[in-house]
């Protein structure tokens, strides 16, 4: 992966802040343990949980650490030209600070790339390569051995950042991982170290807004429908508001525009909850417990009256889906903790009503770290409604009691339901591989129909019961759709197999609003079996915006203004909020016209804005939605399942200096300045009074792909900023949903009206932006590495294989540190003043063995100590520090 090479002092000193780093606390390596580990994908994720961390470090102790898998390189800069590595640096600086001031000093990136914002986990893969970052997160984990890691929601819901989902997956994966032998042997046969069990996995999936507020909402209860227990943690206790110091915490994150975020509320009512959900569990709970330490019982804190903390306590059903009538094997582990016999009990599941239990559920003893396991089986009662279970696992013995939970979702004998979206179906399977089953259907069905156009939908048939079905299925629309064949029959469909059918389906109605404020629209889908069982699912349609572009009667010039036959179809209405705060004309406002002419699209988009943003510099024509811009995103057979198969053009309407406009492509098959990257568009702007309008002409070779002109994805974006601190406020549009950016499946549709298609061509791969700071580069990250004994970026350790700093001596201007070379590779040296600050640094290729001498130039200052970071050309990598009398 490509870093960034040796930065100058002065550049260092610009993007580390203040140029600070926290002095030396120790000349040997601490203990790293941890009890507590946030996997997240970018600086800043952490920031919505920094009240309860910073609670539990209070009234605990608790330790917690902190794992970034990028530097955020990919995202927005408030607060000066940086990007790339240069910015990953920053926000890692930045980072630091925010969470050191809740008591983190811990924090562990991981060298990935972050790419752009998207929504797709699976792109999130091809740039983050599966087993080479698993690898480096079960590293840190084994280093680190926290008992419960929080992470992010690892579903596709709409608008959840890939980065973010896939954080979430990897975060689940190492729990398995970490804990088994079997999984990185080298990490525990080389590097020495050991297999680690995490006990507990919570997501903040309620993400950095709080679902719920005021003094009661630690006391809301677990939904069936959730898959796991649920807590909630209160941000002001007694006389500290936990909520306003993270909100100081938030402000360290100037380069995204946190700098201003206002003081939380001293109102207690509205004050929120961050909310944890359990994804994964191996420790005991306390049944119905509530409040900040409610996530850490049985895991971390002793529950009052309970088994002893580290009590191992697992439950698995070999089906958690299981139709009314039938049965499955249940399996319960009791392990006593690592230093603690565990004496003889029992197994008991508290089951509904009419629900049969076998097998006694008795355990002997336990020595010291002993397992016992428990084969019950679970029968369900022959008229059961389909409907997620909750079903309480008890263990007892002299020594206490806890509990664990199954939960099954009963359901009928067959049943039909919308395929999913792509991507969802993707991280279904994904479900399955990680054994987490409960988490399958968290995405609800959605699918998008154009307005007054039609869609193909298509439906899976399920069979859950034991011996082949048939039947029938009816699709019953919501108001204002048609389904033209609403029922339709399946054939004998084998136990544990599927049918599918497909449905087309209309929109009707040309009042009906669309995008997110028209909503879902709810259908069911009803099954009947030739035996006569039933079964009904829900989904529901979206409906997008849809167009017709015409021929121009001329070819129009790109002036920024409609000529005569330039534009004769009817505007386009891009003034729907999507994201941001409200607004209304005479702030922001939007109209889109389009037409066609030979090989070119042109686009013209009148924009009401009485109060300009931030004017840019041309060479920061880039990351659009931090001033007024306006972005057209087009899909060319508008079936893609992310954007790096589609083209998305942002112009910003004037620049700094000479006042014209720029353009860009961001996010999608490659981005870049758009001379670069999208050669032969034309743009065009004029500003008036209380607005201004873009004109673009795209030619379509410029396009990924050949365009289908019956089913183009087009969608309207305008970005309005009302500040001069690189902020935006508010988004509109014409195809609006939340995160709608990352979505083509949610653009709005078109027709090149008379346009023949070409031949079909695929679009081609996709340029990612992988270029990602190396933590052997950031001096935050050696001088961790060397305090905590731990490997810079998660990487393997170079040993004995790698170069390290053996003194060093100060003489006149300058210092000369010594290295001992054990081999070829990288070096990167920071010579720090007593108080942390970077005086100098200097980069360096180093080869074969033996002691070598590197003179370093301070321009000012007094040298108190040197960092070093090396990786090897395989990437391994080692830390060290000497002082410097």
């Amino acid at each position: 992966m490509p870093s960034v090479r040796a930065c100058s002092a002065v550049a260092l000193a610009g993007v580390l802040g203040a140029g600070i780093l926290p002095p030396a606390a120790s000349a040997q390596p601490e203990p790293q343990d941890l009890e507590v580990l946030f996997v997240g994908a970018h600086p800043d994720d952490e920031a919505s949980l920094l009240s309860t961390f910073g609670r539990w470090r209070h009234d605990h102790q608790v330790r917690t650490g902190v794992v970034t898998i990028t530097r955020g390189e990919g995202g927005g800069n408030a607060v000066g030209p940086e990007e790339g590595p240069a910015l990953g640096l920053l926000r890692e600086g930045e980072e630091r600070r925010a969470v050191g001031g809740l008591g983190i000093s811990d924090v562990y990136n991981l060298d990935k790339p972050d790419l752009y914002y998207t929504v797709s986990a699976p792109l999130t893969e091809q740039a983050w390569h599966h087993d080479e970052v698993l690898a480096k997160l079960v590293r840190v984990v084994r280093q680190t051995r926290p008992e419960v890691v929080v992470t992010m929601n690892p579903a596709p819901t709409p608008g959840n950042h890939g980065n973010h989902q896939y954080a979430a997956r990897l975060a689940l994966e190492a729990y398995r991982q970490a804990s088994d032998p079997a999984a990185f042997p080298e990490q525990i046969s080389d590097e020495g170290l050991s297999p680690w069990s995490v006990r507990r996995v919570l997501s903040n999936a309620a993400g950095a807004e709080e679902e719920v507020q005021g003094e009661d909402c630690e006391k809301r209860t677990t939904s069936v429908d959730s898959p796991g227990p649920e807590y909630y943690v209160y941000g002001v206790v007694g006389d500290t508001n936990w909520e306003q110091r993270e909100r100081v915490a938030e402000r360290e994150y100037k380069s995204q525009g946190w700098a201003t975020r206002p003081d939380v509320p001293r109102d207690p009512a509205q004050i929120g909850c961050d909310h944890l959900t359990e994804m994964a569990n191996r420790a005991a709970h306390m049944p119905g417990a509530q409040g900040a330490d409610a996530p850490l019982l049985g895991a971390l804190l002793p529950i009052p009256g309970g088994l002893p903390v580290g009590t191992g306590l697992t439950a698995t059903a070999e089906r958690s889906r299981i139709t009314a009538g039938a049965s499955t094997p249940v399996h319960v582990e009791v392990t006593a903790p690592a230093n603690t016999a565990l004496q003889a009990g029992r197994v008991a599941l508290d089951l509904p009503p009419g629900w049969e239990l076998q097998g006694d559920g008795a355990f002997g003893p336990l020595e010291p770290g002993e397992t016992a396991g428990v084969d019950l089986t679970v029968a369900v009662p022959g008229r059961h409604r389909s409907e997620r279970v909750q079903v309480p696992v008890r263990v007892e013995s002299p020594q206490g009691r806890g509990e664990s939970e199954l939960r099954f979702d009963v359901v009928p004998p067959v049943v039909a339901e919308q395929a999913p979206l792509p991507g969802v179906a993707e991280f279904q399977r994904w479900t399955t591989d990680a054994q987490l089953p409960l988490l399958q259907n968290e995405v609800a069905p959605v699918q998008t129909v154009p307005a007054l156009g039609k869609r193909d939908v298509q439906v899976v048939v399920r069979n859950y019961s034991a011996k082949p079905r048939s039947g029938t299925v009816r699709f019953v629309p919501p108001q204002g759709f048609e389904v033209p064949n609403a029922e339709q029959p399946f054939q004998a469909t084998a136990a544990g197999e599927t049918s599918v059918l497909t449905f087309e389906v209309r929109g009707t109605d040309p009042e009906m609003p669309t995008g997110m404020h028209g909503g879902d629209h709810p259908y069911t889908l009803i099954t009947r079996t030739d035996d006569g069982a039933t079964g009904e699912s829900a989904a529901a349609l979206e409906l997008v915006p849809a167009t017709t572009i015409p021929q121009s009667g001329t070819e129009p010039v790109v002036d920024g203004e409609a000529g005569p036959q330039e534009y004769p179809g009817a505007p386009l209405d891009a003034s729907a909020l999507w994201e941001g705060e409200g607004c209304a004309a005479p702030d922001c406002a939007a109209t889109a016209r389009f037409s066609w002419r030979g090989e070119t699209l042109y686009a013209l988009v009148d924009v009401v804005d009485e109060k300009q943003g931030a004017v840019l510099a041309p060479e920061d024509c880039k990351r659009h939605w931090r001033t007024d811009a306006v972005e057209i995103t087009i899909d060319p057979k508008a079936d893609s399942e992310n954007t790096s198969s589609t083209f998305k053009v942002a112009v910003l309407p004037t620049t700094s200096g000479s006042g014209a406009p720029c353009h860009a492509r961001d996010a999608d098959n490659h981005q870049g300045p758009g001379e670069e990257t999208a050669p032969g568009v034309k743009i065009a702007s004029k500003l008036r009074e209380g607005g201004y309008t873009v004109e673009l002409a795209i030619p379509l070779q410029v396009l990924p792909g050949s365009v289908d002109p019956r089913k183009l994805g087009l969608n309207v974006l305008v970005y309005d900023s009302d500040t001069q601190d690189l902020t935006g406020q508010s988004r509109i549009g014409w195809s609006t949903w939340g995160g709608v950016q990352g979505d083509p499946y949610r653009w709005g549709q078109a027709i090149l009206q008379d346009r023949p298609a070409g031949r079909p061509a695929p679009p081609p791969a996709s340029v990612l932006p992988l270029n990602a700071l190396s933590s052997v580069d950031s001096p935050r990250s050696i001088d961790q590495a060397v305090l905590r004994n731990t490997s810079l970026g998660g990487a393997r350790p170079a040993g004995d294989a790698g170069t390290r700093l053996t003194g060093a001596q100060a003489e006149q201007g300058e210092v000369h540190a010594r290295l001992e070379v054990n081999g070829p590779g990288r070096v990167h040296l920071f010579v720090l003043d007593a108080n942390g600050a970077v005086l100098a640094d200097q980069g360096l290729d180093v080869n074969g063995q033996g002691e070598r001498n590197v003179p370093i130039k301070i321009p000012n200052g007094t040298p108190a100590r040197v960092l070093a970071g090396f990786t090897t050309p395989g990437g391994a990598t080692k830390a060290s520090a000497t002082d410097v009398p």
